[in-house]
């Protein structure tokens, strides 16, 4: 793929895409040039890596070994640590978030929220949380810094860096999601 093409990321996306179509989201996983293999057992693992090799190969496309990480048993992936146990919020973006300076603008508002949206499901009450901040990113509204907007600011802060880990259920059993909203929340849970 050439360099300094406009719609070179694009373009490579999508013919990535369309040559692991079989496999996506069985057990793999694309973005952009990065791709994760996941397997339930070291049998299945191989194989998957095999038919990922193959299909590069047929396809005379090409992976650089150094850049290659096989055989793990937890990566680090696009801001999360994926194991075979769990997944949680990568331990290096805490720091980012704790040392997060106040939003003084609604472009830094809505940057503060982007990075929490995109932990969205470890946060309990995301959207009741950053309700009070949420206002500040419409354009009609002035920005005032009030007492609801700082304590909406560090609980949000100090629920990313404290997110829960998330963890696959067990068991074959069937599953309920429950559900509650209000004007400024949606609340779901599974049993």
């Amino acid at each position: 793929m050439s360099f300094g093409l406009t719609n070179a990321p694009s373009t490579f996306m999508d013919l990535i895409n369309r040559v692991f179509k079989p496999y996506m989201d069985s057990f793999m996983i694309i973005f952009i040039d990065n791709i994760l293999i996941y397997s339930r057992s070291r049998a299945e693992h191989e194989q998957h890596l095999r038919n990922v090799l193959q299909t590069l190969r047929d396809r005379q496309l090409y992976a650089k070994f150094s850049k290659c990480e096989i055989w793990l048993d937890s990566v680090a992936f696009l801001g999360h640590f994926v194991s075979f146990e769990d997944i949680k919020v990568d331990p290096k973006k805490f720091e980012a978030v704790q040392n997060w300076p106040r939003p003084t603008s609604a472009t830094e508002f809505r940057s503060f929220l982007g990075l929490g949206g995109y932990y969205l499901r470890f946060v309990d009450g995301f959207s009741s949380i950053s309700a009070p901040l949420t206002k500040f990113t419409q354009k009609d509204d002035l920005f005032r810094w009030s007492d609801e907007c700082e304590l909406s600011f560090q609980k949000l802060k100090t629920t990313l860096i404290i997110a829960p880990v998330l963890v696959l259920p067990i068991g074959s059993g069937s599953y309920t999601v429950y559900c509650d909203s209000s004007r400024i929340g949606l609340g779901p849970m599974l049993m």
